[in-house]
């Protein structure tokens, strides 16, 4: 059973935390500028193949992490979320020198895959500062949880980048392990957590864990609600590059211009997150979950109608501003609705959800680019939003117990 700290120790917990997530979000985004390279590197030379296993090699981290996810949750439920913290740095750091050593396609997917199953740093993250914020603060808690990772995420192309240039494209590899195990060392020697494990036999099952929730609709509902946001944001992913070509003709700064079009939602994030966390501790974090999925509607589809690129680029700043608000809403929805027990299998269902977003996101807004054309993916990207919104509303006006 967890016991929340009686002092300020989870202030300390969440600034240590967060410089973990931001060294996870940076060691898995350093390598991405340059994946279909080192795919290339091992052997798959034809263009069509190209794309089609990097494609995989991306996709195959997240898949297993949704298989993985629940199992890990339920064993940070019986024995820490530091606990798990450590397991998933330090495992992510071994397989990261391992893929360094790949030979070919098949060992790169293998432990790509591998990855995934040794990963969830974040979600465990989010439970473990979840059972020790206070209620009133959670809000801000969790929004300024959110911006580590996303930090990360933002600086790593960019090192990434630059370090596979310098010293070619295996060793930066070896540089993410050593960034991960730095992960590993902080977490391990900085945070404390006061947790009592829990023997295999008192755990609760599946049924139990769901049995005891307040509102297993809403709950149900926030998990949905993840997905759709990783499936909103991933649906572009494949195309803005392409739709930027559109939009500008022949420039030979493509590359530039699609990098900071990219880049701007992150840079929103990081300012309005915890803005908007404490705008949820102030009126609720339902109001603005609706507020935003709402609001986000109205930015994807002039993105449909846009002319030019710094047009679609001030689009998904105001995107990015909004999105920042949607996750620690949830999160902080599911906090009000959970105990400390079952946190980490909770938190750990929703992260679940949230890698399924971001493995059909991408794959749905290929679909429908390819069908119907690059401006189709915003109508058809803020249709879903459209119904998640009429969705969650529902299930905000269910009488709690249901």
């Amino acid at each position: 059973m967890d016991l929340k700290p009686r002092n300020n120790s989870w202030k300390r917990n969440l600034y240590i935390v967060w410089f973990g997530c931001f060294l996870t979000g940076a060691g898995f985004s350093l390598i991405m500028p340059f994946l279909p390279l080192y795919v290339e590197e091992l052997g798959i030379t034809d263009h069509e193949e190209l794309n089609l296993w990097t494609g995989v090699a991306f996709s195959i981290t997240f898949l297993f992490s949704a298989i993985a996810a629940p199992f890990w949750g339920k064993l940070s439920d019986r024995k820490g979320r530091k606990l798990m913290l450590l397991r998933s740095a330090l495992g992510m750091a071994i397989v990261m020198v391992l893929i360094g050593f790949a030979q070919n396609i098949w060992q790169l997917l293998v432990l790509r895959a591998l990855l995934g199953v040794l990963g969830g740093f974040v979600p465990n993250a989010n439970a473990l500062i979840a059972t020790q914020v206070p209620v009133k603060k959670s809000g801000w808690a969790l929004g300024t949880l959110s911006t580590g990772a996303v930090s990360g995420a933002l600086i790593g192309p960019l090192i990434g980048g630059m370090l596979a240039d310098l010293y070619g494209l295996r060793p930066v590899f070896f540089i993410t392990s050593a960034v991960l195990f730095i992960c590993f060392l902080v977490t391990l020697f900085f945070v404390s957590e006061n947790f009592t494990p829990v023997s295999k036999k008192d755990a609760l099952t599946t049924k139990q864990v769901f049995s005891s929730l307040k509102n297993k609709r809403l709950v149900v509902c926030l998990f949905f609600t993840t997905m759709i946001i990783q499936v909103a944001t991933g649906s572009v992913t494949p195309i803005l590059t392409l739709y930027i070509r559109e939009l500008t003709g022949s420039v030979s700064n493509l590359a530039f211009i699609s990098g900071v079009v990219a880049s701007v939602p992150g840079i929103a994030a990081l300012i309005s997150a915890p803005r908007f966390g404490k705008l949820g501790d102030r009126i609720g974090p339902d109001k603005v979950l609706l507020f935003t999925l709402g609001l986000s509607i109205f930015m994807l589809i002039p993105m449909a109608l846009v002319s030019n690129y710094w047009e679609l680029g001030a689009l998904r700043f105001l995107l990015g501003a909004v999105n920042a608000a949607m996750l620690p809403a949830v999160q902080t929805l599911i906090l009000y609705n959970i105990t400390p027990a079952i946190a980490g299998r909770i938190f750990s269902y929703n992260q679940a959800l949230r890698d399924v977003g971001n493995v059909t996101g991408p794959l749905m807004g290929a679909f429908v680019a390819a069908s119907y054309g690059f401006r189709a993916v915003f109508y058809f990207t803020a249709a879903v939003v459209f119904f998640n919104l009429i969705y969650s509303w529902l299930s905000f006006r269910t009488p709690q117990g249901k």
